[in-house]
């Protein structure tokens, strides 16, 4: 754990408008309610720049705030500089994975990555799939991966970490 003593987490998605923003948001909420904030950040990024500044997507913000989740985050990309600040790094999808991996300073930076699907236990998928061209029902769907993810990745550091 970092020596600030917050557990600190990075949620990573393509253009940091959609999947992270999300799962921030989600993680966020979950670690709220368990009144956990003085233990737990998160923030979230994106290994595309192109969107850097932006709200999240308008569909995303939509679809999240009819859940109860307001996202505010403003897109950025990942650095290397990251790994220092994260203690755990979470990768929306294969390619963000192998780009994470590709930018982790160190091989003891690289053990901090982890793959969001590897938090579902109920839906059987392997990644979060990017709904930018999937429609409303796409929107849904990752929300309700990421909402199970994150109370499952809530649980595991609860239980491991703190």
């Amino acid at each position: 754990m970092n020596t600030d003593k917050k557990y600190k987490v990075l949620f990573v998605c393509l253009g940091n408008i959609c999947r992270s923003p999300a799962a921030q948001g989600i993680f966020e909420h979950v670690v709220r309610e368990n009144g956990m904030l003085d233990r737990i950040e998160a923030d979230s990024a994106g290994t595309y720049s192109g969107h850097r500044g932006e709200l999240p997507d308008r569909r995303m913000r939509t679809a999240a705030l009819y859940r109860g989740y307001g996202l505010t985050h403003r897109a950025r990309p990942v650095s290397g500089l990251d790994f220092l600040d994260f203690d755990l790094v979470i990768a929306m999808d294969d390619q963000n994975y192998e780009d994470l991996m590709h930018l982790a300073p160190s091989v003891e930076d690289s053990r901090k990555i982890r793959r969001m699907a590897d938090f579902l236990t109920i839906h059987k998928m392997s990644y979060i799939p990017d709904p930018y061209y999937m429609g409303a029902e796409g929107f849904g769907l990752v929300l309700d991966l990421l909402e199970e993810a994150c109370r499952n990745l809530f649980n595991e550091i609860k239980t491991a970490e703190l």
